[in-house]
């Protein structure tokens, strides 16, 4: 597994290198529990949580690398691991170059201190000389825009104002690896955008980056490769899709390891598009499956607009996206659902039944359903995948009954492509000024 990810990696160094962290913490029942335990007084009475269980990574010099996985799996502490904030209980980390980090709101402020002194601070905890700070401090102060507010002590700023001073002097410094965890969500939509740009910069310079975020297309879009964690240990690392991908698994519960995947009990007349001519539609020979399997999808097919099924579809005519979903047991209220993504596995855009409101009965066992989503396709000329789902509600429990991701290729025609990734059919006019 190893030999393959690191494949094609050549003579390249790893920037950062973890190798079998382990972070444990004591969890005590009551206070008095912990006191006694730090005298060394009556029996163990405490339990260990392990906020991360024999993790392992490398991330090669010149890398975006993204971490994902659910609210306490790890992702923040690895982070702060490397950046030296927290030390492992066990394991080794070895970094090869300047670390910039842009962690949690307040790490490595002084909240007394206004904002022109953190700076000054940052610097200098950095290691770089008062005169080599002066010397950044005019585009520190450009890229952060707050004003007059650089004079205010920072336990004044709103989080946006913090976040906006915090990346601009972890930008600014000069480091060889950027790492950020989640704040950008913090800041306004322009500032956002402005701090993605530098990414880009970032890596087109070669510096490596690691950041941990729950926007799953900024994952997407920036990362070349994706590490998945979940309850501290590490589920996998892949690309965007696949990371991604898994972890959708992961968030209903339904996630299976590599080579472990559990087949549903498909009947041969029943693989889905087992119907169809071999090859025909563009269907993914390796799609991935899953779900609880109460309801299954056992047929789907792309229609063009002369009703004919097809792979290629002409920007700007019909479609029709066709499945046909038999039912095992009694499901309320199904939700039937397709989605469009681009090759690098971000989702364009898709719908559902509950949204449009169109299907709000139930699904009784041996009923077979057949649905269509009608709709025109206004997407730019290009390459996408489409993935079909089946889930809904039992009670406040979501439910996935099945699932294919990337199911079918499907290639937009056009003679006339647009700025992003759909076309606004704009109507131009121009006329002469009055």
């Amino acid at each position: 597994m190893e030999e393959e990810q690191n494949k094609g990696q050549g003579d390249i160094q790893p920037a950062i290198e973890v190798t079998n962290i382990v972070k444990t913490y004591k969890l005590y029942d009551r206070l008095r529990d912990r006191v006694k335990d730090a005298f060394g007084l009556g029996k163990k009475s405490f339990q260990y949580h392990y906020a991360l269980n024999g993790v392992s990574m490398k991330i090669y010099q010149g890398e975006t690398v993204g971490i994902i996985g659910t609210n306490g799996s790890g992702k923040s502490t690895i982070l702060k691991i490397i950046t030296g904030v927290l030390h492992p209980t066990s394991g080794e980390v070895h970094v090869n170059g300047r670390i910039s980090a842009l962690l949690e709101l307040g790490a490595g402020f002084n909240q007394e201190y206004n904002g022109i002194e953190n700076i000054y601070l940052n610097g200098t905890m950095m290691g770089f000389s008062e005169k080599e700070i002066e010397a950044k401090l005019p585009s520190i102060l450009e890229f952060a825009d707050i004003g007059d507010y650089v004079y205010q002590p920072v336990k004044t700023y709103s989080s946006g104002m913090f976040v906006r001073l915090a990346f601009a002097v972890a930008i600014n410094i000069e480091p060889e690896i950027l790492i950020v965890d989640e704040a950008l969500s913090v800041g306004d939509v322009f500032f956002q955008a402005k701090c993605y740009h530098k990414f880009e910069e970032f890596k087109e310079m070669g510096k490596t980056i690691v950041f941990v975020s729950h926007d799953l297309n900024s994952i997407s879009k920036y990362c070349d490769r994706v590490f998945l964690l979940n309850r501290g240990e590490l589920l996998g690392e892949g690309s965007p899709r696949e990371m991604i991908d898994a972890f959708k698994r992961v968030l209903v519960g339904q996630y299976e390891p590599a080579g472990e995947t559990k087949k549903m009990s498909w009947d041969n007349e029943d693989l889905p598009g087992s119907d169809l001519p071999e090859g025909a539609l563009g269907v993914n020979p390796n799609l991935q499956e899953y779900g609880n399997g109460q309801a299954r999808i056992v047929e789907y097919r792309l229609i063009d607009q002369k009703g004919l099924p097809t792979m290629a579809i002409l920007k700007g005519s019909e479609f029709t996206m066709y499945m046909k979903v038999r039912f095992e047991e009694s499901v309320p209220a199904p939700i039937f659902a397709f989605s469009i993504k681009n090759v690098q596995g971000t989702e364009i855009t898709g719908t559902n039944s509950m949204i449009e409101k169109a299907y709000l009965e139930s699904g009784e066992p041996g009923q077979v359903k057949e649905i269509t989503f009608r709709q025109r396709m206004t997407l730019q000329g290009g390459e996408y995948l489409i993935s079909l789902g089946v889930t809904g509600y039992r009670g406040d429990t979501f439910q996935v009954y099945h699932r294919l991701y990337d199911v079918i290729n499907v290639t937009v025609v056009s003679d006339k492509n647009t700025v992003g990734f759909y076309d606004m059919e704009s109507e131009v006019i121009v006329t002469d000024a009055q």
